[in-house]
């Protein structure tokens, strides 16, 4: 009879091996084949995508001025060709430099020792009826504890991403704040590598060759990856991802 680990472990391995057969069969099909791109697609039609809510400030009543050339809510006297609608396009800066170190050590150590015993007339009655010959009634329990733990972490990392990439305003915030989006495919022999930049950035940050540096994006998701020939040998197989997770050793 098997135990109900045993049965999760073996549903486990099941699934990876329809898994790996889809994915083998995929892979075939695509051998001698170099990986094809994506089509552009409108971001807001995609699954999963939601708009963007933030807190916004108190409305405020536009003040209208007789004959004024000043319109009313612009932010500037001339108009720009900065992005500032849905639909517009800006460069978007990405430069990534990070770099940490952490060292953390702890050690505890903690002994314990208590005994419990009989003793007086009490003590010599029991000695004389109950215990053996070898043991006294003064030293009836005696408990010894020792611990010790220690444990040293270290963190080392370092990454620097250097690039830059057109985005598309998908959405304008009712305070002017823009939400941008930019995906960038490009495919060298047969590997495809992506780059995906997307958040919420101020008008004003927008420089006048309609630039923007990516520190300056407000809930900033960037992501550098690839998919093709390179990143499928670099990942372990479909089997031994579920087993890593399901194996308790």
């Amino acid at each position: 009879m098997l135990s109900t680990s045993h049965k999760k472990m073996l549903a486990g391995i099941a699934l990876a091996a329809l898994a790996a057969g889809c994915s083998t069969a995929d892979q075939l099909a695509e051998v001698g084949k170099q990986p094809s791109l994506n089509a552009i697609q409108d971001p807001t039609t995609q699954p999963g995508y939601r708009p963007v809510q933030m807190p916004m400030p108190e409305p405020q009543q536009a003040h209208y001025n007789p004959n004024s050339l000043w319109q009313s809510g612009s932010r500037a006297f001339f108009k720009d060709q900065r992005a500032s609608q849905v639909g517009d396009i800006l460069t978007v800066v990405v430069t990534i430099d990070d770099e940490a170190q952490i060292d953390n050590e702890t050690e505890r150590s903690r002994t314990e020792a208590s005994g419990a015993g009989v003793g007086g007339a009490l003590g010599t009655a029991i000695d004389t009826i109950f215990m053996p010959a070898t043991t006294a009634a003064s030293d009836l329990a005696n408990v010894n504890s020792n611990s010790t733990f220690q444990g040293q972490g270290s963190v080392d990392r370092e990454e620097t991403l250097e690039t830059t990439i057109a985005a598309v305003v998908t959405q304008v915030l009712p305070n002017g704040n823009l939400v941008i989006e930019g995906r960038q495919e490009v495919r060298v022999n047969f590997e495809v590598r992506e780059l995906i930049v997307a958040g919420i950035v101020r008008p004003e940050d927008i420089t006048a060759n309609n630039r923007i540096a990516s520190e300056q994006i407000a809930e900033a998701r960037i992501g550098y990856g690839g998919r093709g020939q390179i990143t499928t040998v670099q990942q372990p197989r479909v089997g031994n991802q579920v087993l890593d997770i399901l194996l308790p050793f």
